[in-house]
């Protein structure tokens, strides 16, 4: 996990008083700080509500209802980037600005906070007589009486350089909008526990800006994802989370039960075939981006429910989505993260187009030297296999040369897809919703992306034969009969809809948390997912 690591950013305030020069060297609110550290969490929660009980004593709201706020920390920033050392703003603006307590140091009648808002960090210049003027004798102290890190403070004032050169908000006022009852980590060893990061993820973001960011990435990807489309003429239609049955994908489902309806439902293993229904009803380009539900194991790469876009386009193959796919990624690249190369993991990744177009059968022939195009029986493909060096369980259970092939293409070639690949023409066998591929009827017209090692979207020409798709399901049905959780049911509300008539498509699945992960060089999924899915602690 790179940046398992988080610490608080700020740093000793640089207008302190330097070492040596003659102050208070102990006051109320360092006390207070000092206290702090003595004692256990329940001990520091009963001292904190005790402060809350003191404003409320004093006629002080301590959870504020609004706060009105005239500018951020990066806006002030830019205003005032050129205010000189020393110098106090003279254009008559008076700022009001809130934020979290990242940093509190107190110097008898002069204190220094910074506070971080969701664009930055910034300091405050707090002054006991400017203060108690504005306010009233006794509001300093107040102040420091009250506050701890991690409290939520609004302040008004003008903007101040100091003589050391930091910005800072020269506050006349103060409001404490909302008191924290729970410190925040310890700046300078800050949140190391990878598992506590993702429980607490409300604390992980406030101390660690990386993490922040993250996020904002990936909302910014979601973003430009859906205006690509949009403005290319599709339609995002939400389709449903609770299925009759699973269908779409080879995936354990969740179960659930409808106490009205007396019904037992599953939770989506992909948004596939309701997608398909509405190309039948005449929707030519259509989407739908969210949640997807897989009763599946945990690990850096897979969380059981994850986010996922399914794009559906009518009268093109599988040639046309691989555009799609390249143009999408290359234009959240340079319009996202400003870049076509990005470092992944410490390795160069060039998203640049074009990318790389490999049939399966040729990138297992280039690892093992086996044209499994020339195999006609398993356990010749079995034996070729095993010969080669290739002796893993998966082996055992392949039914079929197709099957062998896809064994010996995740145990050879994948972890070698370091650039960006298309993976082209998978065995009917392991496709059971894509087209026949027209020259080879054992292959389908499917492709994967792959990109340091992992898959990061899935196509076809998709099949709209229903009688074929009718024989495929059965083959599933089958598969799941002997005991297979992953295989799929008939579904027959799809075969219906493909019955009625659904014209040349292509398909196309990305995962976006992968993607996510790697335009944001984020080793985990739970990196960039703000709430995964983690083991019960009891």
């Amino acid at each position: 996990f790179p940046k398992s690591r988080v610490v608080i950013t700020a740093l000793a305030d640089p207008s302190a008083p330097a070492k040596g020069t003659k102050q208070k060297t102990q006051d109320s609110g360092n006390a207070n700080a000092a206290a702090e550290k003595t004692l256990n969490a329940a001990q520091l929660r009963e001292t904190r509500l005790a402060k809350v009980n003191k404003m409320r004593d004093a006629g002080v709201n301590p959870y504020e209802y609004s706060f009105h706020i005239s500018h951020d920390s990066l806006e002030l920033a830019d205003m005032y980037k050129d205010l000189k050392d020393g110098e106090e703003s003279s254009d008559g603006v008076n700022v009001s600005i809130a934020g979290r307590i990242m940093l509190r140091r107190v110097f008898g009648k002069l204190a220094f906070f910074t506070i971080q808002d969701s664009r930055g960090t910034i300091q405050l210049y707090l002054e006991k007589s400017r203060i108690d003027t504005a306010m009233g004798d006794g509001a300093f102290n107040d102040m420091k009486e009250w506050t701890d890190a991690g409290d939520i403070l609004g302040v008004e004032g003008n903007m101040k350089r100091t003589e050391k050169g930091e910005l800072s908000v020269y506050v006349t006022k103060y409001t404490l909008l909302t008191k924290s009852l729970l410190p925040l980590p310890d700046k300078f060893h800050g949140l190391q526990d990878v598992e506590k990061r993702y429980r607490q993820r409300h604390v992980d973001l406030i101390v660690n800006p990386e993490v922040r960011n993250i996020f904002k990435t990936r909302a910014k990807i979601t973003s430009h994802i859906r205006r690509f489309l949009d403005e290319r003429g599709f339609l995002e239609i939400e389709t449903p989370v609770l299925h009759s049955q699973a269908g779409g994908a080879e995936a354990k489902p969740f179960v659930t039960f409808h106490n009205a309806l007396q019904r037992t439902l599953t939770l989506r293993i992909a948004t596939e075939l309701h997608l398909k229904r509405l190309v039948v009803g005449g929707f030519d380009k259509v989407y739908d981006m969210g949640r997807i539900f897989r009763n599946e194991g945990l690990s850096t790469r897979h969380n059981p429910e994850f986010t996922s876009i399914e794009i559906y386009q009518a009268y093109v193959d599988y040639h046309a989505m691989m555009d799609l796919t390249e143009d999408l990624i290359v234009d959240i690249a340079e319009k996202v993260i400003g870049t076509t190369e990005v470092v992944y993991q410490g390795k160069l990744i060039n998203l640049k187009k074009p990318w790389r177009r490999v049939s399966m059968h040729d990138l297992v022939k280039e690892k093992s030297g086996i044209d499994f195009a020339s195999i006609t029986s398993v356990q010749n493909a079995i034996a070729a296999a095993r010969e080669f060096g290739l002796d893993v369980p998966e082996l055992d259970s392949c039914a079929s040369v197709g099957e062998v092939l896809n064994v010996c293409f995740e145990e050879l070639c994948e972890s070698h897809l370091i650039q960006p690949t298309f993976v082209l023409d998978y065995p009917v066998e392991i496709s059971p919703l894509a087209k026949r591929h027209r020259t080879r009827p054992e292959l389908t017209e499917r492709f994967e992306l792959y990109c340091v090692g992992r898959e990061l979207a899935n196509a076809f020409s998709e099949l709209t034969d229903a009688v074929d798709q009718r024989q495929r399901f059965e083959v599933q049905a089958a598969k799941k009969a002997a005991g297979d959780e992953e295989a799929c049911d008939v579904d027959e509300d799809f075969l219906a809809a493909l019955e009625q008539g659904m014209p040349p498509t292509g398909g196309l699945g990305i995962g976006i948390d992968r993607l996510v992960m790697l335009l944001t060089d984020s080793a985990s999924i739970r990196d960039v997912i703000a709430f995964p899915t983690l083991k019960s602690l009891t």
